[in-house]
């Protein structure tokens, strides 16, 4: 039951129930004590009541491992996480309770890390503390608040219009095909051709089995991205004659890792005299060339495998001449 006392203005509530601590909480008038004693009464009684003094106690650190530990490995992007949960773990902001982890000293961590890191790391770190808390609450019964829900996040820059020339496609061509010295790097222009026409990512097409490729019908299958779910990509007939004229000499379609392609990369690119220019900003190209082919957005979406269509203007770049040009 629910007892009240007034006391230097204010009202003193206390709530005994047998097999739970007794709680203690004041407030300014007696029909706020009312409905709060009402609320932790009925939860006591349904079985949903969770003791705030032991939640709100917990540091946020401790927090962090245990998401690192037990939800991070179930995720696409683990490697990601875990090293962004690492690197927050050695934080100051770690060693703060849940009851004093507020917004401000949230807004105070983000101005500190945007010192010394971009923007959209910053995002991702306050998303990944939201995404935490938010656990907390809901699978682990924690009574808290969520105060980086509240916290601005940096403005994103904008996406990558980075669009290579004819000519600078084939000098960067020349340039991989000078890397054939390499038995390892034969690979890496059917990998750029295979970029420019499908607008996989390059994870996706060094993943990509030669048993997920049916050139009948002219589809890959993708049984995991990015995004977490499996994507069928169709084929256009250029790929589809990229892919006829590959040697199969073991289950993966380009059988080469990352580090051949981080290596080869900058190189070929600094002999071709190109600048600023990832591997990832071929993937820009290709949604730009493939939107010229489907106008429809959903139709476009579907092969380039985003999930919304901001994330998808972030990759088709066109210009106000070829703009102009559909006016008229």
């Amino acid at each position: 039951m629910a007892t009240f006392s007034q006391r230097n203005g204010r009202w003193q509530v206390k709530v005994v129930r047998k097999g739970f601590p007794t709680q203690y909480k004041s407030f300014a008038t007696k029909a706020e004590g009312q409905v709060w004693a009402r609320s932790v009464e009925t939860a006591m009684d349904d079985g949903t009541w969770v003791d705030p003094a032991s939640t709100t106690d917990i540091t946020f650190g401790k927090l962090l491992e245990r998401y690192r530990e037990s939800v991070t490995p179930s995720k696409h992007s683990r490697r990601s996480e875990e090293y962004r949960i690492g690197k927050m773990m050695r934080q100051k902001i770690a060693e703060y309770s849940m009851r004093n982890l507020t917004t401000s000293v949230l807004a105070d961590y983000r101005d500190q890390r945007l010192k010394g890191a971009s923007n959209s790391s910053v995002c991702r770190e306050l998303a990944t503390i939201s995404a935490v808390i938010t656990h907390a609450q809901r699978e682990w019964g924690l009574s808290m608040t969520n105060p980086a829900k509240l916290v601005k996040r940096p403005r994103l820059p904008p996406g990558r219009s980075r669009i290579l020339k004819p000519t600078e496609i084939d000098r960067l061509m020349h340039e991989l095909n000078a890397e054939r010295h390499d038995l390892r790097s034969k690979w890496l222009v059917p990998l750029i051709k295979l970029a420019l026409e499908t607008a996989m990512r390059q994870g996706e097409l060094l993943s990509l089995l030669w048993k997920h490729v049916d050139l009948e019908d002219r589809i890959a299958y993708l049984p995991m991205t990015k995004n977490g779910k499996d994507r069928h990509v169709p084929l256009s007939s250029a790929a589809i004659a990229i892919l006829d004229r590959l040697e199969r000499v073991e289950e993966r379609v380009i059988p080469i890792s990352q580090n051949v392609v981080l290596c080869a990369w900058p190189r070929a690119c600094r002999r071709a005299g190109i600048e600023d220019f990832h591997f990832h900003d071929l993937r820009h190209m290709a949604t730009t060339n493939l939107a010229k082919r489907l106008p429809n957005v959903i139709e476009l979406a579907s092969v380039t495998g985003h999930s919304n269509v901001q994330m998808l203007k972030r990759y088709y770049h066109v210009s106000a001449r070829e703009l102009a040009q559909k006016l008229g």
